[in-house]
């Protein structure tokens, strides 16, 4: 059972920065290929995909947030980061770290794939 806490977050002016990370634990004992990934959701909203990355590092944005948003991980099956720059009020939301095994990261926002979801960490900007 994959475990996923998530850290960081906040609450920042418009234009300023954040990070979040991901701590991942209790992968399976093959090493199959996953993908790991940021999900928001905003209140009356619903959850939307932020980001993702793959077992060979290549990674997928949402196409409103490319440039702004940058997710890595440390190395493989270990905590994943997400780091916000030039945050807007439009970027409130919940953010949740979700992981996906034995697939790699095709079609990445069919939230019905995903089998691992953390608990949320709160971002908020002000205007």
């Amino acid at each position: 059972q994959v475990q996923l806490v998530e850290s960081g977050g906040g609450s920042v002016q418009a234009g300023g920065s954040l990070s979040l990370s991901c701590a991942a634990s209790g992968w399976p004992g093959a090493r199959y290929r996953y993908c790991m990934g940021w999900f928001r959701q905003a209140v009356g909203k619903e959850r939307e995909g932020v980001a993702v990355i793959d077992t060979d590092g290549s990674t997928v944005y949402a196409d409103s947030l490319t440039g702004r948003f940058t997710i890595s991980q440390d190395d493989a099956y270990s905590t994943l980061h997400l780091r916000m720059t030039n945050l807007n009020p439009e970027d409130t939301a919940m953010y949740y770290c979700a992981a996906r095994v034995s697939r790699g990261c095709a079609f990445p926002w069919d939230q019905s794939t995903w089998n691992y979801w953390g608990q949320g960490a709160q971002v908020t900007v002000s205007s």
